[in-house]
């Protein structure tokens, strides 16, 4: 679950939350296993992991970063799961050099494939991590999102160029090297041998609202989170959210 001591993060990370929980309770019906295994690429220093652990469930993440690792390390014990997350330094286009494949029932691949030489390899290799029934949680930044707040800052040219550059970029000094659409991100999935299951926005209105407002104005950071989970499904709002979130269902799960 979110941390509740951080109630703005949960504006990032609720929806994502939702979708991940309800696909992790199903994969332990599934499989009568209350203990999943799951992959964490590009998990840095255990946003996800370590409340997924705190579920009762193993976690192997693999990051690039030794400095998150180490920071993963420190939040996993303070959080009394130390023993059931691990972390190797790595990435995933070269997973294979330190996890097994077709080994894990729930992979994460969140805020990876922006960075990454070859999106299409890096889901290929986090679907040839899943065993034959498992589930794909995929994140990544789409175009709408920045080509909106750049348009909402006043940099018109900027988000114009957004809108036209193939990488969703708004310009030199944009340090998001890749964005995608919705189209794009469930191509991918499904080019890599997966169903999606589902596809949501994530933080469609959360980026664009003054944090004065959410923090003091009573109730509004709840109805927030209630407006961003009605706008998530709905496909008009694909077009305009921050980040997409894509989940992707093996044959075999799927059918289940």
């Amino acid at each position: 679950m979110p941390d509740p001591t951080r109630p703005r993060a949960s504006l990032r990370t609720a929806v994502v939350w939702e979708v991940l929980q309800d696909a992790l309770d199903r994969r332990v019906k599934a499989t009568g296993r209350d203990a999943l295994d799951v992959l964490d690429t590009g998990g840095g220093s255990g946003n996800f992991a370590v409340p997924l652990a705190r579920l009762g469930h193993r976690v192997t993440v693999v990051d690039p970063s030794p400095n998150a690792l180490f920071a993963l390390e420190r939040r996993a014990a303070e959080a009394g799961v130390a023993d059931r997350v691990k972390g190797v330094q790595g990435d995933v286009l070269g997973l294979f050099d330190v996890v097994e494949r077709g080994g894990h029932d729930v992979v994460l691949c969140h805020g990876v494939l922006e960075y990454v030489d070859d999106p299409a390899e890096g889901v290929r290799n986090t679907v040839a991590a899943l065993r034959s029934e498992g589930v794909l949680s995929l994140l990544a930044a789409g175009v709408g999102g920045a080509v909106v707040a750049r348009a909402l800052a006043g940099h018109f040219k900027e988000a114009k160029q957004a809108l036209e550059d193939p990488d969703g970029r708004w310009g030199g000094g944009d340090p998001m090297p890749r964005r995608f659409t919705a189209d794009q991100l469930t191509a991918l999935v499904e080019g890599a041998g997966l169903a999606v299951a589902a596809v949501h926005g994530v933080r469609v209105f959360a980026d664009l609202v003054p944090g004065v407002l959410v923090d003091t104005e009573p109730g509004a950071l709840d109805a927030l989170l209630k407006l961003e989970a009605a706008a998530a499904e709905l496909p008009a709002f694909h077009a305009v959210a921050t980040q997409l979130h894509v989940l992707g269902e093996t044959p075999g799960a799927a059918e289940v």
